[in-house]
């Protein structure tokens, strides 16, 4: 599972035990936070719980949070402050400034130990039919230790009109529309996602197929990362991924996360799971049938035994009675749950070494030296799970031979691998073994290296090329 754990250190404090939630992988999150205002802070002590309580090692715990129905700025500053200030809360939560628009907005929270914020850009402005209801929001930013484009990620928050009109429809289709055509225009080393409560009752709409859909142009093309497509309104098949309503009747998956391809090619930045295989189907056998070990996705209070219903208390056995109990009260009568997903970062590429010196060696001798690739992304930050392997090939300069072929390092190890000298001939020999990876840090590193060969020419040694004058001597 891909959960975050609450470890219990052993360092006894004024006679109690004191539980840290423990850091791992980058998880990204989005919630629709229910017409959350300056006045909302009767709602604190329900979001706090549901963001840091544990419940069986578990707990959400975002690094990042896209956030949909915010009301004013006043009502940032206090969410933020309420992230901060919650029980095993890392108290490193930021917000961006609010950005003010028609009805309800978008906004941006983020994790400063975890996450560089970059900027935002407001996609396209909210207004009256025809046009969207909202702002589109897009946001940037990259993992702390990776200032790289290959690291990069955009982060779009959409709040579609609801609503079964033709209006309604045609304003869901122009919002992906703009959400899609940004996508395409992004750098293409970046990768990007969306969130939000797209107000979606089955994935053959064709606002969903505008994003979903293979097109002319895929550059800007989102997937579903449990690849979990059909009419998901009031289905019972769907009953494990359904996110609305918890305070009256769970029985819509409006709330998704959907993601770029860069994001399940096995490089760098890297989804947690496998889009080629759906979510699992509500199996009553099964006793988590809300956890599916191919996917970091979930919705987060959801164990799939409240289809119809308002989310499951007694008996809730992904969060516990206190969480979902929490999760009803942030509803504030008519809400959501939060989804949320986990991303691996990227690898990062060392050596153990940036010069390898064979020194005076015998004509026809063999002579090797060893060398180490390291997978040195920073496993303190990330933890080993959540950095992508480190792959990589090999290559020299005419002199050394080191292995042929494709390489992988976990993160925080180091695979050890031989230089070959080539000692046919005699004289002063250099030159270069090349590393390429995947490591978008340090795609290159290079070894340098050197070495003396000797041997009698005409029954004399050579002159030592080091020591003008001088003869090797043995």
């Amino acid at each position: 599972m891909h959960f975050r754990s609450l470890l219990l250190k052993g360092t006894l404090v004024a006679g109690s035990l004191l539980p840290v939630l423990a850091v791992a992988q980058l998880r990204v999150a989005s919630w629709n936070v229910t017409n959350y205002g300056s006045s909302s802070t009767d709602r604190t002590a329900a979001f706090q719980t549901c963001f840091y309580g544990v419940f069986e090692n578990r707990s959400l715990a975002p690094d990042v949070l896209i956030c949909q129905e915010f009301l004013d700025a006043t009502a940032v500053t206090n969410f933020r402050n309420l992230l901060n200030t919650a029980t095993n809360s890392p108290g490193d939560w930021a917000s961006i400034a609010f950005v003010n628009g028609p009805d309800t907005d978008s906004t941006f929270f983020y994790r400063t130990s975890k996450v560089e914020y970059l900027g935002y850009k407001l996609v396209h402005g909210g207004g009256n039919a025809p046009e969207v209801p909202r702002n589109v929001m897009r946001y940037d930013f990259r993992p702390v230790g990776y200032p790289v484009d290959e690291a990069t990620m955009a982060i779009y928050s959409s709040h579609m009109k609801s609503g079964s009109t033709t209006s309604d429809i045609d304003r869901r289709i122009l919002e992906a529309q703009y959400v899609r055509t940004d996508a395409q225009s992004l750098n293409s080393k970046w990768s990007f996602l969306i969130g939000g409560d797209f107000n979606i009752l089955t994935s053959s709409e064709v606002a969903y197929q505008g994003l979903v859909g293979s097109q002319a142009n895929n550059a800007g093309r989102f997937f579903d990362p449990i690849n979990r497509p059909g009419s998901w309104n009031n289905n019972a098949t769907y009953r494990n991924v359904h996110t609305q309503d918890p305070a009256s009747q769970m029985d819509d998956r409006f709330d998704q996360l959907l993601i770029s391809q860069s994001l399940f090619d096995n490089k760098g930045l890297d989804y947690i799971g496998n889009p080629s295989i759906a979510f699992k189907a509500f199996n009553a056998n099964d006793p988590k049938p809300w956890d599916d070990p191919n996917h970091s996705y979930h919705c987060w209070g959801n164990d799939a035994y409240s289809f119809n219903a308002m989310l499951r208390t007694t008996g809730n056995t992904m969060v516990g009675p206190t969480i979902a109990q929490a999760l009803i009260d942030t509803a504030n009568g008519n809400g959501h749950l939060p989804v949320y997903l986990d991303l691996k970062v990227p690898a990062d590429c060392d050596t153990s070494t940036t010069y390898l010196d064979f020194g005076l060696v015998d004509m026809d001798q063999y002579v090797a030296l060893p060398f180490d690739i390291l997978n040195s992304a920073n496993t303190s930050l990330w933890t080993t799970d959540g950095i992508a392997n480190l792959n990589y090939t090999m290559a020299s300069t005419t002199g050394v031979t080191v292995p042929a072929g494709s390489f992988s390092v976990v993160a925080g190890s180091s695979r050890q691998h031989n230089a070959v000298l080539n000692t046919a001939t005699s004289g002063l020999k250099s030159g270069t073994i090349t590393i390429s990876s995947d490591a978008p840090n340090h795609p290159t590193r290079v070894i340098n290296w050197s070495a003396i060969i000797v041997g009698k020419v005409n029954g004399k040694f050579p002159r030592d090329p080091r020591y003008p004058g001088g003869f090797i001597k043995f």
